[in-house]
């Protein structure tokens, strides 16, 4: 199952700081909801591992994630795949842009795509694309606070 998504974030702090907390394992683990491990693997890629909950599939994921289209402190592309056992697989990938915002922060926007399959999968839609979002606003407020301010 196939789905899309696409934001944007005010962040409280200029652009060089953002980037620099997007390219750090800990930062980013801190960040993303049910991340157990999160470790920098190469300048451009990582391996992760996330507990993850989508109505009654419960799974804990393990992949690895690349960096790829790197523009500092502008954006990258972010792909990455991961497997969750009998709860299936995701995969997909971000491009992620990074512009000045008002009074010296920084306006984040993302545009996701990704793919879904096996138990999730089955859960439909409407139910995963509901629990990608509240994933996203959790990693961009917990985000938004390493940086020093609130979402």
């Amino acid at each position: 199952m196939a789905m899309t998504m696409t934001g944007s974030v005010a962040l409280p702090a200029e652009r060089e700081r953002v980037w620099a907390a997007l390219n750090d394992p800990a930062v980013l683990q801190s960040s993303i909801p049910g991340c157990q491990a999160l470790e920098r693997t190469s300048d451009s890629g990582f391996t992760a591992t996330a507990k993850v909950s989508i109505g009654p599939v419960k799974a804990t994921f393990k992949g690895a994630v690349t960096l790829s289209d790197i523009d500092p402190p502008n954006g990258y592309t972010i792909s990455g795949e991961g497997q969750g056992g009998v709860a299936g697989f995701a995969k997909g990938g971000a491009k992620v842009k990074l512009d000045p915002g008002e009074g010296g922060g920084t306006l984040l926007t993302y545009d996701v795509e990704a793919q879904v399959g096996g138990k999730i999968a089955q859960l439909g839609g409407r139910l995963i694309n509901g629990v990608a979002k509240k994933y996203a606003d959790e990693f961009f407020a917990n985000f938004a606070k390493q940086l020093g301010g609130q979402q």
